[in-house]
């Protein structure tokens, strides 16, 4: 069996990985990958106990703790840049995501690619960060989060 280490060196970059547990009175647990490669960090998303055919805000949070039983211990959404709370496409977070969109069986399959954030040292890395889902679709306009909601799983970044 090989070390992770060796892994990350086949997969060519860093990896990282949250395991999400459920808030209190929440079902919602799954696991998010994170994979640096070419300059841009992958995420895949793979959830389950979300409601069927819901959209839920997806934020990395500042602090990498998931102790609190509402999810408040990750702290607000990681903004290094001091940027708007926005999509992709605009101006925003570090920490704001795609929403994630729950299938027929209230699971989410999700992968995509993010440009700035990183595994690496440095103010833009996300080890050790939280990852958030929220109850309620992200608005990508309300200031600062979005307006998505009760925090339903939370799960810290760690190395892999």
């Amino acid at each position: 069996m090989m070390g992770s280490g060796a892994m990350a060196g086949m997969m060519g970059g860093a990896m990282a990985v949250a395991t999400l547990t459920p808030t209190l009175g929440s079902t919602v647990r799954g696991v998010v990958m994170f994979h640096q490669m070419d300059g841009h960090l992958m995420v895949h998303a793979k959830l389950s106990g979300l409601a069927p055919n819901t959209e839920h805000g997806f934020h990395v949070h500042e602090t990498g703790s998931c102790a609190s039983a509402d999810g408040a211990s990750a702290g607000g959404h990681f903004n290094p840049g001091s940027q708007p709370h926005g999509p992709q496409d605009h101006a925003h977070h570090a920490g704001d995501l795609p929403s994630l969109k729950a299938d027929a069986q209230g699971a989410v399959d999700q992968k995509f690619v993010l440009n700035g954030p990183t595994l690496g040292a440095g103010a833009a890395s996300l080890l050790g960060r939280s990852v958030i889902v929220h109850a309620q679709p992200d608005d990508y306009t309300t200031q600062p989060s979005g307006n998505s909601g009760e925090r339903v799983a939370c799960g810290v970044i760690a190395a892999f």
